[in-house]
Parts: structure tokens; sequence; C-alpha cells
């Protein structure tokens, strides 16, 4: 016979919750703005001369506020809202910590450079069919996934987020357009419906949403429920969203073929909005599933890597490798969550922030040398050098730091996984890093040599625009990223101890749990086991 001495939560006491401080509100402020600011540039579709305007001030507020909501976590830990005045888990709960607000932080980042980048790269035609509306649904819904406590409305995010990245990979309405975007449009939707599907099989098996209950609840319901079945589906659904082996093919075929800011931030965003979820899931929600699945994972990782590599190493087109080259980056991640350590996941932590970073600004670096060159193909590229000294500074800098090579931003994360790897037995997960980073500096060498160093062959015609006339907006969103990455590259240790902070977190979920269940709160009914407060007579 069981005795309790608590009461549980019921749906009356559930509706006496107090409003939460207005730092709390925080927590939801990026992604209001970012639908306010979308539905005005909706409204002023007709009018394109202010949608820039509209935009750029609502995408400087959203990262105002991922400083504000990224410094009050620093200090003060995990901040948690609750919708509706309804307790959790009844309610819909918001909650960032560290992880979640520097996603959001470094996501708001990119996204500003993308709007400021696209003053020049789309035009009016572009903005009247709602690039900018697109952009600020996309990054709302980019920030809420980062955000959410909620595994459902984890799945809603991720259909926002998809919306307004379909509008903007057909923008233009090009045949190429549209061919990458039915490939990508296919393998997103099919990746939805598994993760949807294995929501549902989750809240059957233990009866809740809100991923602290889910946390609290697992232990519970390991030994009768699927939950192994439960975690294999989110990491086949989450791995094709993050485009990792073998269900990466979608991304080579469809990120060449938009505008290139949109390329870029897809490069630097989408992508890691499915590492992100991995993360949470299998750190937070199914740790012991993940031990199950480690080595799993570090095969995917270690071929998702390797592949990826491979593949930039043989493309001709500048945006072909670059795409290859973010799935190559996708298998450090995970090789950060296989090894599961506190080293190894602070180097697939860094490491994903640094890619968010550079793979963007690669992306605009790229822009700028195919309207130079007229094209993309390396086989006619050449004389870049001698017309944009400039140019060339940044590209070495950026091509050096996406091999993991000092003084820049890439070389910490992959130390870091390296010396993981090696902790645990692991060399041949660290030989792959090793070497994917080989091949890397083999392909962006090649890329650099072909289009900077060597002299215009007779395929590459002469640009129409003068030597140097690159608007203010590209150069200031390329500089403002690259700058990033030499300053993180000199003095990594403020990003080290975010992503160590953020490993002990991980590995340590009770803190999360905690920040969503405060101690004097009561245990909510259909927990397995004994409750809080009873004894087993």
């Amino acid at each position: 016979m069981a005795t309790s001495t608590a009461h549980s939560v019921n749906l009356a006491d559930a509706m006496v919750m107090t409003p939460p401080p207005m730092a709390d509100y925080l927590v939801v402020a990026p992604l209001v703005i970012g639908f306010v600011f979308g539905a005005l540039c909706l409204m002023t579709r007709k009018n394109t001369g202010r949608q820039p305007f509209i935009a750029i001030t609502g995408l400087v507020l959203m990262l105002a506020a991922d400083i504000g909501l990224f410094w009050h976590v620093l200090q003060n830990g995990t901040v948690v809202m609750t919708m509706g005045r309804w307790l959790p888990p009844f309610g819909i709960t918001f909650a960032a910590d560290m992880l979640g607000a520097v996603f959001a932080l470094i996501g708001g980042i990119v996204g500003l450079a993308g709007g400021i980048y696209a003053l020049d790269d789309v035009n009016q035609t572009g903005r009247r069919y709602g690039f900018y509306p697109f952009l600020l649904l996309m990054m709302s819904g980019i920030t809420a996934a980062f955000l959410t406590g909620d595994i459902f409305n984890l799945y809603v995010w991720f259909e926002v987020l998809l919306i307004g990245s379909f509008g903007l990979l057909v923008l233009g309405s090009e045949r190429e357009q549209l061919d990458g975007a039915t490939k990508y449009a296919f393998l997103n939707l099919l990746a939805t419906t598994l993760f949807l599907l294995a929501v549902a099989y989750l809240y059957g098996t233990v009866g809740t949403l809100n991923m602290a209950d889910i946390s609290r609840k697992a232990a519970s319901v390991r030994d009768t429920g699927p939950l192994f079945t439960i975690a294999a589906l989110f990491l086949f659904a989450f791995a094709m969203k993050a485009a990792a082996f073998p269900v990466n093919f979608w991304l080579p075929a469809s990120y060449h073929t938009p505008r290139i800011v949109v390329s870029g931030l897809f490069a630097g965003l989408l992508t890691k909005v499915g590492v992100y979820a991995l993360l949470r899931i299998f750190l937070t929600l199914f740790h012991v599933e993940r031990d199950m699945l480690a080595g799993t994972i570090a095969v995917i990782a270690a071929v998702t890597m390797v592949t990826g590599a491979m593949g930039a190493l043989a493309q001709n087109d500048i945006r072909r490798q670059l795409g290859y080259l973010v799935i190559s980056g996708i298998g450090m991640m995970l090789a950060g969550l296989a090894l599961g350590s506190r080293t190894g996941l602070s180097g697939g932590v860094f490491y994903a922030a640094h890619s968010m970073v550079v793979m963007t600004a690669l992306y605009f670096l790229a822009g700028i040398m195919g309207e130079r060159m007229n094209g993309f193909a390396l086989n006619k590229a050449g004389g870049l050098y001698s017309r944009m000294p400039w140019l060339a500074a940044i590209a070495l800098v950026l091509l050096l730091s996406v091999s993991g090579l000092p003084p820049f931003s890439g070389l910490w994360p992959k130390a870091y996984l390296v010396k993981a790897s090696l902790d645990v037995g692991a060399w041949w997960l660290a030989f792959a890093i090793l070497l994917t980073g080989l091949m890397t500096t083999i392909a962006v060498g090649r890329t650099f040599a072909f289009s900077f160093w060597r002299e215009r062959t007779d395929g590459a015609a002469e640009t129409a625009s003068p030597q140097g006339a690159v608007s203010g907006a590209v150069v200031g969103s390329l500089v403002g990223l690259t700058l990033l990455t030499i300053a993180v590259g000199i003095y990594p240790e403020p990003v080290i101890r975010v992503t160590d902070r953020i490993a002990g977190e991980l590995l340590a979920p009770a803190g999360y749990v905690d920040s969503v269940f405060p101690a004097d709160m009561k245990p909510t009914q259909g927990e397995g086991g004994p409750q809080e407060g009873e004894t087993q007579q």
C-alpha cells in the first residue's frame, strides 16, 4: 500500500500560476518580433522599397532579444515561460537553457547578416514575391525550435520554418529552383512525417509532450515502453533533416539552386536545427538510448564527414562543393553526440556554432566570386587576386577556417573532438576527423588556387561589373562574419567556457527538468513508480 504526502496537480490548480517575471518574456521575444515584422513586410509587399528597412529593423531587434536572452541565461540559468498561466506539463512551455540560447543567438547573427546581404542579392521581383516575409517567418520558426520545451511544438516550429524555407527556395520560379525544391520538399516532408509518428508513439507511451516531463517519466517506462524504437525513429528523422549519411543526398541537389543569400542561410541554419534536435532529444530525454545507439551514431558521423569531404573534392561547381562541406560538418557535430563525453559534446557544440557562421560566409563569398567570374565553374575560374586582393584575403581566412587550420575558429572544435575520441579509444573516429580535415584542405585549396592564384583562362569571360564595385551591404555582411571567425580563433576561451557549460548541462538534464518543475511544484498524475513524497508500505 502506498501512502502519499503530496497532492497531484489538477486542472484547477494549474490555473493559479502567477505571472512570470518580465525577464522571462525574453524567451518568446525573438519569436514575437519575427512574426510582427514579417506581417508588416507582408502588408507592404507592393511597396518593395520599405520592405528591407522593416525587415532589417526586425532582424536587429530579434538579435537584440537573443543577446538579452543569452546574457540572462548566462547569469541566471535556464529561463522558463509557460503560456496561458497553465502549470507545466499542461501549458505550452518555452525553456531556454545555454544550448538553446547560444543557438538562437548565433542564428540571430546569421539571419541579420543574410538580411543585409539580401539588400544587393534580392531584386525588386524577389521582394515582391515575398523574400523578406519568408525570411522572417523562417527565422521565427528556427528560433522557436531552439527555445521550445514541448516536443509537439518542436514539430510545429519545424513546419513553420519549412514553410518559410520553401518560399525562399522557389523564389524566382526558375526550372532549376523548382527541381531542387521538389527534392528538398519531398525528403523534408518525409522526415517530418517520421518525426510526427515518433511524437505520437512517445505520447502514447509516456502520456505527456513536455520535454522535462518526458525526461523524468522515461525511467519509469523504460522497462515496459518501446523507448529504443522511439529513439531510433527520432534519430532517422533528424538525421535526414540534418543531412547525415545515408539520407543526405537531397542537400547537394537543392542548396545550389536558390539565390546565394538563401543558400547561405540554409547552410548556416537549417541543418543545425536538426543537430540541435538530436542533442536535445538524446541527451535530455533519451540518454540511456543514446548510450545504446552511440556506436551507430559514431559510424554515421564518420561516414558523413568523410563522404562529404570526398564529394567536395569531386565538384567543379563552387556552390555544390560548399553543399558537400555542409554535410561534412554535420558529421563533426554528430561525432560529439556519439562520444557523449563532456569534451566531445563541447567540441560538437563549438563546431556547430563555428559552422553556422563560416558556412554562411562561404556562400556569401561564393556569390561575389560567381558574379566576378560570370559563373561558378572552377574550370573557367581565375584572375580574381589581381582584380580583388581584399577578397582573396577574406577567402583565405574562410577556407582555412572551414578546414580546421589555425589560427581560425575551425581549429578548436576539431582539436576537442580528436582528443575526446582518443580519450575513449575511438582512434578510428579521430582518424576520420583528421582525414576529413586533410581532404577539406585539398578541396578548398584547389578552389583558392583556381579562382585566385591562376590567371584567367580563355573560358573565363570578363564580368560586366567594374573591379571593386561590390555593394557595401555585401561587403559588410561578409566582413562581419569573417571577423567573427578570426576573433574566435585567436581568443577561443569565452566560447570554450560556454560550450563546456552546455556540455555539463546536457550531461546533467536534471537541472533542465528542475527549472521547468521547481521543487515546490507537485508531480503530475500518471507517473510510474512512487510519486515524490511517497513511501512504499
